[in-house]
């Protein structure tokens, strides 16, 4: 569910019609849903009700600091992956305490801010990684909480760009060897083991891969601890999807994967933790575009619209599909028409849809992409100079801009012209 709904005509989010957005700050631009935020959250805290539990947001699914400070004031935690979402996150009022950080590619740098600022773990993906954890924890007089990252070897059945946890993605260590690297974790100073950590991959639209790995999870637990581990922490990542398409049937509801979740941990009296991302921010937010033309080409016509694939990487990287509704609500039976949806960016993969069926668009009329809360606007660029779009967060009847629109001076003067020039 979310809170973007016709009404009289005019798509709103929330009590705000978007046309009034539109004129407020140009198009195109982001728009979140505050109450739609909070909704998804609590659901998801919700279907975990009897175990004790952190829900730790994945920021790379949006890092703005008004959404993050917003579900931090509902008790979430923040899943980091850089020492940029660590600053965002402890920037946003989140204590160290509530802040996992997960990566592959975690600095000395990385590690030393995140010590000195507090961390409740790091999720660790390597011996080297661990050697070098160990290294600068001791230099500092710290001791570093951490999980292991596990790759059970289990196919997340998404796209080949989001899974994370088949024996061939760079993330997570052998599930086969990790007894001898937590003994190894064990050994070096300035760790403390606390437990397990496991992601398998990015909208998954069923839940047997998650019951196949938490059951490799939980037979470890009881490994490591037979071995003399605390394993007292379970941090079972994210990864349930969405619905991008409402005609399409809906993924696995979240009180179901709950209680997945409740059933796999029931013996182990753990603490659990999960990393959800897109199944809180994604159906939060829309992208809205404006048309700039309408081409007629051989046997297609084109929807120009303002917003690009630099705004919206989605499509063009993963062929992603996000449903396109008229901001104006089409009459009832008004016939379609298929139209090739793309951006004014000089690359033919500025491609959101084709032929997609919508009903007539006319030149300076708003259209919205839906799902668009989620890796939007954090993977936008400024190619071709175009500025990064603004974001707006909506609370009601209220309506703030999160993020403005840089102007091209400010662009511009980011550079410097070497005095040789």
């Amino acid at each position: 569910m979310d809170h973007f709904l016709y009404r009289d005509g005019i798509l709103y989010a929330e009590d705000v019609p978007l046309p009034d957005i539109a004129a407020a700050v140009g198009t195109p631009f982001y728009v979140y849903s505050t109450a739609t935020l909070t909704r998804h959250y609590t659901v998801l805290k919700d279907a975990l009700e009897g175990v004790e539990n952190l829900v730790c947001f994945a920021m790379k699914s949006n890092s703005n600091q008004a959404v993050i400070a917003h579900l931090a004031s509902l008790g979430a935690g923040m899943d980091v992956v850089s020492g940029g979402e660590y600053a965002r996150a402890v920037a946003a009022g989140v204590p160290g305490e509530r802040i996992v950080f997960s990566g592959v590619g975690k600095t000395a740098e990385e590690m030393r801010m995140a010590l000195a600022g507090g961390i409740r773990q790091f999720n660790v993906e390597s011996e080297p990684e661990l050697q070098m954890l160990s290294a600068v924890a001791t230099s500092m007089g710290k001791s570093a909480p951490i999980t292991v990252r596990i790759n059970p070897d289990v196919d997340a059945k998404t796209h080949e760009k989001i899974s994370t946890g088949k024996y061939d993605d760079k993330f997570g260590i052998p599930i086969s060897r990790a007894r001898e690297v937590y003994a190894m974790a064990a050994r070096l100073p300035g760790l403390e083991v606390v437990g397990i950590d496991v992601h398998i991959g990015s909208q998954l639209t069923d839940l047997a891969p998650f019951e196949l790995a938490y059951a490799k999870v939980v037979e470890l637990t009881h490994q490591l601890r037979a071995d003399g581990h605390s394993i007292r922490r379970l941090d079972l990542g994210g990864g349930l999807g969405i619905p991008y398409e409402r005609s399409n049937t809906a993924p696995p509801l979240p009180i179901e994967y709950g209680d997945l979740i409740k059933r796999s941990v029931a013996e182990l009296d753990v603490e659990v933790e999960i990393e959800p991302g897109r199944l809180i921010s994604g159906n939060a937010g829309l992208l809205v575009a404006s048309t700039i033309y309408v081409k007629h080409g051989e046997g297609r016509d084109f929807l120009i619209l303002d917003a690009a694939m630099n705004d919206l990487l989605r499509p063009a990287i993963y062929g992603a599909w996000h449903d396109i509704i008229p901001v104006v609500e089409p009459a009832p039976g008004v016939v379609q028409t298929p139209y090739d949806v793309v951006g004014p960016v000089c690359e033919s993969g500025d491609t959101f849809a084709k032929q997609r069926n919508l009903p007539p668009v006319a030149a300076g009329d708003l259209v919205a992409f839906r799902s668009a809360g989620a890796y939007g606007a954090v993977m936008a660029s400024e190619y071709n100079t175009r500025p990064l779009i603004p974001e707006v967060l909506v609370k009601g009847d209220q309506f703030a801009v999160i993020r403005r629109r840089p102007t091209f001076d400010e662009i511009i003067n980011r550079d410097t012209v070497p005095e040789w020039l």
